[in-house]
């Protein structure tokens, strides 16, 4: 079943220009007639590691934000200058940015990839555990891993957050 694209709809919001999802994502130079093409700019690979953010400086205003698959990536106006996207799980989708009149600003690329600093990954036949060793190994949620392993990390993360929660809400008296 395929999911729906998402679209963000926002009134005077700052568009992407080619040159700045080029000098955010750090890829390549690309012609300065590419926002002038009839189809719009062409489109531009942006990395992502996934469960992390990347800043994207914006500077020309936009109305339609448009991730294609948001499960793999979403992207957010932080401010009249700032495009945040951030990487969900691994994959590919496409960021398309529309100006007020249905225009094309920008036409990228999201490729959302693993973060592999410190990443060890053990495979018991079938069955596979992903651990962060920052410096210690310590078990981590990883898209790909089995099931009761996700769900047991999940489980303790979701507790720990809990304690973590509740012991702030009890240091400050209770107070929001």
């Amino acid at each position: 079943m395929s999911r729906p694209a998402q679209a963000t709809r926002r009134p005077a919001l700052p568009g992407l220009l080619l040159a700045g999802v080029i000098a955010a994502a750090g890829v390549g130079a690309q012609p300065a007639a590419a926002e002038d093409a009839p189809n719009g700019p062409t489109p531009t690979n942006i990395e992502v590691v996934i469960d992390q953010a990347k800043v994207m400086h914006i500077s020309r205003p936009a109305d339609v934000v448009i991730i294609g698959n948001p499960g793999i990536a979403d992207a957010t106006i932080q401010d009249d200058q700032t495009l945040i996207i951030t990487g969900h799980s691994f994959g590919t989708t496409n960021l398309i940015v529309l100006d007020s009149s249905g225009q094309p600003i920008a036409n990228g690329i999201l490729v959302v990839k693993p973060g592999n600093d410190q990443v060890v990954t053990v495979y018991r036949r079938a069955s596979r555990q992903t651990f962060s060793c920052t410096p210690d190994c310590s078990p981590v949620m990883a898209v790909g891993d089995s099931t009761a392993t996700f769900d047991a990390v999940n489980t303790q993360i979701q507790a720990q957050s809990s304690l973590a929660t509740s012991g702030a809400a009890a240091a400050s008296g209770g107070a929001k």
